[in-house]
Parts: C-alpha cells; sequence; structure tokens
C-alpha cells in the first residue's frame, strides 16, 4: 500500500531558497525535489525528447521508489495522432530507458479534438505498445465526460490494454472566477471538465488542479482525500498530483494531502523529511 504525491515540474523559482536550496546546480534540484515528493509529472517530454544523458541524470538524482509519469512526446500525440509514429515511439523509450523501474506510467495525454470517433486509433496503438511499461491516458473532449456510451468505449479499451484513465480535476478552478494573473491564465489554457473518480487499474494517477489561495486548494481537494483512502483500502496504489495556477506552494501542499490520507489510512507510511533549504546554523 503506498501513495505517491508530487508535482508538475521539479524545479520553479518561486522554490528556490523555500523548497530547494539555492543556489543550487542544475544537476542537483531533482534531488531536493525528490526529499519532498516521490513522485513528479515528466512534462518537459511533451515538448522535447531530453537527451540520453539528461535522462541517465535523473536517474542517478533518485532512488528506485522514486516514481515519474513520462509524457509522450507531441509529435507521437498530437501530430501524428497515435497513426505511424513507431519509429519517435522507439527513439523516445530507448532514451527514457536508464530510468528503469522508476517510470510509473507511460502519459499519453491526447489533444481535445481527439474524440470518441478516435477510440479504434487509440486500441491500435496500445495493442502496439510493449508490455514492459504500464500506460495512462488523458483526454480532453467533453463527449467522454457527458456521453455514458462514449466514457464506456474509452474504458473498455483501456480496460483491455492495461492502461488507466487520467483524470484532470479542474473544478476547483473553475468553481468561481480568477483571482490573480496565474489563475485568469489557468482559465484561458485548462480544460474544463467534469470530475471523475473512478479507477481502471490497481495504480490510478490523479491531476488536481487547486486554486493560488491555499484553503480553497486544500478544501477542493477534500473529496480526493476519501476517493484516494478509499483506493489505498482496496489495496491500490494511488499517485496524486497537486498542481495551483502559480504552483508557488505545490511541494508543500502535495505533503499536506499526503498527510490528510494519511490520517484517513494510519497504516500508511509517512514521506521521508525532507532537505532543509537553508543549511543549519550554530543560533
Amino acid at each position: 500500500m503506498r501513495l505517491h504525491v508530487g508535482c508538475a515540474m521539479w524545479a520553479h523559482a518561486a522554490w528556490q531558497g523555500r523548497f530547494l536550496p539555492h543556489p543550487l546546480p542544475q544537476g542537483e534540484r531533482l534531488r531536493a525535489y525528490a526529499s519532498w515528493c516521490d513522485a513528479v509529472e515528466g512534462n518537459t517530454t511533451f515538448y522535447a525528447t531530453p537527451s540520453r544523458s539528461t535522462v541517465e541524470s535523473w536517474a542517478a538524482q533518485t532512488g528506485e521508489d522514486f516514481r515519474f509519469v513520462v509524457k509522450l512526446p507531441k509529435p507521437i500525440t498530437h501530430e501524428r495522432r497515435l497513426a505511424n509514429a513507431g519509429e519517435e515511439l522507439r527513439s523516445f523509450l530507448d532514451t527514457m530507458e536508464p530510468l528503469g523501474p522508476r517510470i510509473h506510467a507511460l502519459w499519453i495525454q491526447l489533444p481535445a479534438s481527439f474524440g470518441p470517433s478516435d477510440v479504434g486509433t487509440l486500441a491500435g496503438f496500445l495493442r502496439g505498445l510493449p508490455a514492459s511499461h504500464r500506460y495512462a491516458v488523458e483526454v480532453r473532449h467533453r463527449a467522454f465526460f457527458a456521453e455514458e456510451r462514449a466514457a464506456r468505449l474509452l474504458e473498455g479499451v483501456l480496460a483491455r490494454a492495461g492502461a488507466e484513465w487520467v483524470p484532470f480535476d479542474t473544478v476547483t478552478l473553475f468553481a468561481s472566477p480568477p483571482t490573480s494573473d496565474a489563475e485568469r491564465d489557468a482559465w484561458v489554457k485548462k480544460p474544463r471538465v467534469p470530475r471523475r473518480t473512478a479507477a481502471l487499474t490497481d495504480r490510478p494517477i490523479v491531476r488536481y488542479l487547486g486554486r493560488d489561495d491555499t484553503e480553497r486548494t486544500v478544501e477542493g481537494w477534500r473529496p480526493w482525500a476519501d476517493v484516494v483512502a478509499g483506493w489505498l483500502r482496496e489495496g491500490r496504489s494511488p499517485t496524486v498530483f497537486v498542481h495551483t495556477p502559480d504552483n508557488a506552494d505545490a511541494p508543500a501542499l502535495a505533503r499536506r494531502f499526503h498527510d490528510e490520507v494519511r490520517a484517513l489510512v494510519p497504516g500508511l507510511e509517512a514521506l521521508p523529511e525532507p532537505v532543509p533549504a537553508e543549511p543549519p546554523t550554530l543560533f
């Protein structure tokens, strides 16, 4: 029984000197982040596949129980829309190989235009993937959330492939008008879809987006604390990523979520104490 928690990135200017030591070489930032959280979203791989040496550095900075949910590159999911992308996929998987068991799942985030009529393409793509990895799919087409037939169609394809459906919960963000520049930006860019809390596998993944106000973020995740506690009692091992529009306090919020779930499931192991951002003093 394990709950992994994390953020959308492992380095952020707002964290320097607060959660991460500053100054800190780029090659040490993930190591410092990994003392706060035991999972991270691999969003950067969507925009560009890193060098293999960079991925080797990620592995060197994390223990084998750390988890990456790595997003497939944009050319595969958005440009080729999962069709005729075998060469790009093989190259990407080869580059990610040094992470080994740290890869919790390969994350297939699909564009909002990828709808029920495209599910056959997704089914074919999933059938062609190597069995050595787990897979998680995020959809944004509203039909999957509004039409039961579309939802059941997608669930069937995912279940046959042993893949998870990743919800991106933005309900708290859109519950009331934005109050900061970061929230206004998120209102424009983030998908507005209903909350979905069903798990298809023993390793569900949740992406939760709150507000820049801490207490509103915490209040908004309360349904998830109950859901995740229930998954743990069922023997599942979920991973939860906590976002806010500015992500300024995301590492502390992720740990707070873990603490709240642990209060509901006392057998859950606590997270290790993070490395201090400032060196100890004599006074």
